[in-house]
């Protein structure tokens, strides 16, 4: 115990260096979608992350755009806990057999006008999980998908370029 405390003590916190405090690429990003959202919807963009069967990597980059360096709750944009007041519906992992009828519900839930998209190498084409048994395979195997983010993970910023690009259709 003395040598790990010791170790933090002198190396410091294993952590990504704080960004900078004006990040340009960052709120151009941000601004840009939320534009795009209120050109689009009349307001911000609700967004319900669904869970298909993946390993919890994309997950971590999707929660990372709630934390205090994306924030994307000051642009309009949140996540929302039930599919009845989302406009996406943002999936990642392969649609597991168990996880294939929740998927459909939560589709159907969800009101119009609504997309889908596939966030997640796993999620576009069922990643090193295709062919398996226990997959349905990507997103598209089940749902008709409007957008494909690759990536394994996908970064924050990449899923951001996402969202813009499905609100610019």
């Amino acid at each position: 115990m003395r040598t790990l405390l010791l170790d933090a003590l002198l190396k410091g916190p294993l952590t990504e260096p704080a960004p900078a405090a004006d990040d340009a690429e960052l709120m151009a990003l941000a601004a840009q979608l939320e534009g795009a959202a209120r050109r689009r919807l009349g307001r911000g963009l609700a967004i319900r992350q669904v869970d298909a069967g993946s390993c919890n990597g994309c997950e971590l980059e999707i929660h990372a755009l709630s934390n205090a360096y994306y924030d994307l709750e000051r642009f309009g944009l949140r996540f929302v806990a039930s599919p009845r007041h989302a406009d996406v519906l943002l999936v990642t992992g392969p649609v597991t057999a168990n996880m294939r009828e929740a998927l459909l519900r939560t589709h159907a839930a969800t009101p119009g006008p609504k997309w889908v998209v596939a966030a997640g190498s796993c999620a576009c084409d069922g990643g090193m999980f295709a062919g398996s048994y226990a997959c349905a395979g990507g997103v598209e195997a089940v749902l008709p998908v409007d957008l494909r983010i690759p990536g394994c993970p996908p970064s924050p910023a990449t899923l951001l370029k996402g969202l813009i690009a499905l609100l610019g259709r």
